[in-house]
Formats: C-alpha cells, structure tokens, sequence
C-alpha cells in the first residue's frame, strides 16, 4: 500500500489590523482542504518588514499567498501593495485585497497597482466563512500558484 505524503503547507501572510477579522479567518481558514501555515501582520510597516525578512522576521517564510487589507495603520494597504508589485522578489506573490470598502476609486487603485483580486468583505459571519472558502477554493485547490 503506497503512502501518501502530505501537502507541503501554504504560506499565507494576513496583512490584517481588526482582531476580530483575524481571528473569524484563522477559524475559516481551519476547514481548509490544504495545510496553511498563517502568519499575520497588523500594520503595513510589519508587513513589509515580514517580507523582505528584516528585524524580528529575519526568518520569516515566503508567502504564497497574501491577503491585504487596505485601512491599515503605519503604512496604509494601497502603500504595500506597490512596494510588494515594485519589488522583484515579491511581485510575482498573488495578493488579494480583501476590504470592506467597495469605494470604485479603492477598487481602480488596487487593481492599478496590481493587485490579483480585490474582495469586499461582508459583514455577516455567514458569508464572511463563504468568501474565505472561496479563496481556499480557487487560490488554495484550483490555481497554480508561483514558485519561490
């Protein structure tokens, strides 16, 4: 009988600053199909810093997969995301934008700056787990993601 060896985990960085919507994506994110290694980043300034591996993240994985929120405090979401599509170490790592602003200009502006997905995040719980799920579904089961 052949054995199966486990999925390597994906690396996921939450560039995320409510408590609250951590902790409701660490549980959705618990059902995963895929093992997930999260990591989280509560202001732009400790996201990039996680990224290019500097201070206390000198040892830090290289995401596979980031989800960014915009409103963030020290250095906003947009801010990051340019740094992370300008630098080309990273650029090539799919982020989606995952925010409750549904603000046109806020969408043009992510998608301008290359974001991968922009993602409004509902209120209620219910779909809040749903919109997670979704993002195990494709980015996590369906697309290839790059290697490092």
């Amino acid at each position: 009988m052949a054995t199966v060896t486990p999925a390597k985990p994906v690396d996921l960085l939450l560039v995320e600053d409510n408590p609250g919507d951590i902790r409701l994506t660490q549980e959705a994110l618990k059902e995963a199909p895929v093992p997930i290694h999260l990591s989280v980043a509560m202001d732009g300034v400790e996201a990039v810093d996680f990224l290019k591996r500097r201070g206390k993240f000198q040892h830090a994985p290289r995401p596979d997969l980031i989800l960014l929120d915009l409103n963030l405090p020290l250095k906003n979401g947009p801010e990051v995301l340019s740094e992370i599509k300008s630098d080309p170490d990273l650029k090539r790592i799919p982020v989606l934008v995952m925010t409750t602003s549904r603000a046109p200009a806020d969408v043009q502006q992510a998608y301008s700056l290359n974001a991968n997905c922009y993602i409004s995040k509902p209120v209620r719980l219910d779909d809040f787990m749903n919109v997670v799920e979704s993002i195990e579904n494709f980015w996590l089961q369906t697309a290839v993601l790059p290697p490092e």
